[in-house]
């Protein structure tokens, strides 16, 4: 690389960051760090009728709890400031006028009316949508089929008015995209896009083009669905003067459905109860939530790893990455070319793994969160000994709950339905004992309960295999949990008591 690096992330300020959006941000930052470049983000509001309030923040929310810390923002500054689009809006309107001056742009007046009347009468069976192209522009209202003394006297009079580019007929753009190759466009089948709004904001076209030249952007990463945009883009660096300026291109798979039929959207993670989100959205004019994987009980590790393996992989078998790691292996070269499809089991998988991969002292905030949550108040140094015993069953965040509770609140309810088919009156004088000796034990640990439960057992004539499960059901409520013994040493001896003789009593009562 003979430039420092500098990658972007340029959303828009409109909703939830859907996964694939954390993906594109994902890819530029590994490529950033990889190479010991910059990672910017830049918010791109140009467009005030999306505008969401709130949208902004939480990107940047999203970003925090992803790990993925911008060199320079909005929130950050830097060199190139300011970030935001808006407030950068005075710096568009000379180079529209520089693109309009040279004869690459020109100035469009036609009223929505007028733009609507075309639509409609040149619409056909072939053309269902007809776009103000080469061919249409010689019959619309602009400065290319007025005279100048007209155009002069319109933008005196302060007329509304669109620059637009001026697409040239039957020309071949092509550029070299790093994950595609050779990608080639005929310019006559792109549409002559507005470059400035009739309100003096720049649409994303200009914008990009001119920002990323100005915040000397390198390499530009987005989704393939940007792939139509691209000759556009590349004239204006051109026209502009810039194209030894111009940055790589790469355009990312899009992320599928399950099915790999259509990209994935956030109605299909309605539709088959999953999140596509990264964190819960409440969208502010309807009050509806969308649930995030944070807020699903992913780790953002997790969340990180099963994005970075949507479309990438290392040329290994290896699934299980740190940030560090994806830093190390990542390259563009390996970046597939077609979109990858979800799966949300893969993305349990991927959370269990992190789970077990955590030490109880990097889970014990989050769990006791999550506990708290569930109206468990869980004692610390207990829980950092729970977490040890119960995280190799957990797959998300919420299964601490089911999990763990049982060690700090008495079960509500006990599945007795298990155990009533085969008890009879010698496991009852069995667990009577049991609870006795328990309560006169001087040394209160999983291995000691264990030998005492054995020698109570070979003294009654019963097989422990018979017993071991009325045990955790008395302890646990249900036939779920880890080692029984280790369960009754950290919920203690009174504890373990009590509950054996509730249960004794419920089954004598049925």
């Amino acid at each position: 690389m003979e430039k420092k690096v500098r990658v972007r992330f340029a959303p828009s300020p409109t909703g939830g960051l859907h996964l694939g959006g954390v993906r594109t941000v994902l890819f530029n930052y590994l490529f950033a760090k990889k190479h010991g470049g910059d990672f910017i983000v830049r918010i791109e509001d140009t467009d005030q009728t999306r505008f969401v309030e709130g949208a902004e923040e939480y990107i940047f929310n999203t970003l925090a709890w992803c790990g993925l810390t911008p060199d320079e923002s909005p929130l950050h500054g830097g060199p190139y400031a300011p970030y935001r689009q808006s407030e950068r809006k005075a710096s568009y309107k000379q180079y529209a006028d520089q693109l309009v001056q040279a004869g690459y742009a020109y100035y469009a007046f036609d009223t929505p009316a007028e733009l609507e009347k075309m639509r409609a009468e040149y619409k056909t069976d072939e053309n269902p949508s007809p776009q103000y192209n080469h061919l249409l522009r010689t019959k619309m209202h602009n400065s290319l089929t007025l005279s100048e003394a007209e155009v002069s006297e319109l933008l005196a009079a302060g007329t509304p008015h669109v620059v637009r580019i001026k697409m040239p007929l039957d020309e071949t753009v092509s550029f070299t995209d790093m994950i595609r190759g050779e990608v080639s466009f005929n310019t006559s089948q792109v549409d002559d896009k507005v470059l400035l709004k009739a309100d003096g904001m720049p649409t994303y076209h200009l914008a990009v083009v001119v920002d990323d030249y100005l915040m000397k952007i390198t390499h530009a990463f987005r989704g393939e669905e940007w792939l139509p945009s691209a000759p556009v883009h590349i004239l204006l660096w051109k026209y502009l003067g810039w194209s030894a300026e111009m940055p790589q291109w790469a355009h990312l798979p899009l992320i599928l459905k399950p099915d790999g039929n259509g990209k994935l959207s956030k109605r299909d993670g309605d539709r088959l109860g999953f999140p596509v989100f990264a964190m819960d959205w409440t969208d502010p004019k309807t009050g509806e939530t969308t649930i995030g994987f944070k807020e699903r009980g992913f780790l953002p590790e997790a969340f990180v790893n099963l994005l970075a393996l949507l479309g990438w992989n290392d040329g290994t078998d290896n699934e299980v990455f740190t940030m560090d790691e994806l830093i190390a292996a990542f390259s563009m070269e390996r970046v597939h070319k077609g979109g990858a499809k979800f799966n949300y089991e893969k993305a349990l998988w991927y959370n269990q793994e992190w789970i077990k991969r955590a030490t109880s002292a990097q889970l014990v905030e989050q769990v006791a969160e999550t506990l708290a949550a569930a109206g468990v108040a869980a004692d610390g140094a207990i829980l950092l000994r729970v977490i040890d015993l119960v995280k190799e069953r957990c797959t998300l965040m919420a299964d601490f709950v089911t999990q763990g509770s049982f060690f700090f609140v008495s079960p509500s309810e006990w599945d007795t339905a298990s155990i009533q088919p085969k008890w009879n009156d010698q496991k009852n004088m069995f667990f009577i004992e049991l609870a006795k000796a328990f309560e006169s034990s001087i040394v209160w640990e999983a291995h000691d309960l264990e030998n005492t439960f054995k020698e109570i057992t070979a003294a009654h004539g019963l097989k422990p295999g018979e017993l071991m499960l009325p045990l955790r059901i008395m302890l646990v409520g249900g036939k779920f949990g880890p080692g029984v013994f280790d369960i009754a040493e950290i919920i203690g001896k009174q504890e373990t008591v009590n509950r054996i003789q509730k249960v004794l009593s419920i089954l004598e009562h049925n």
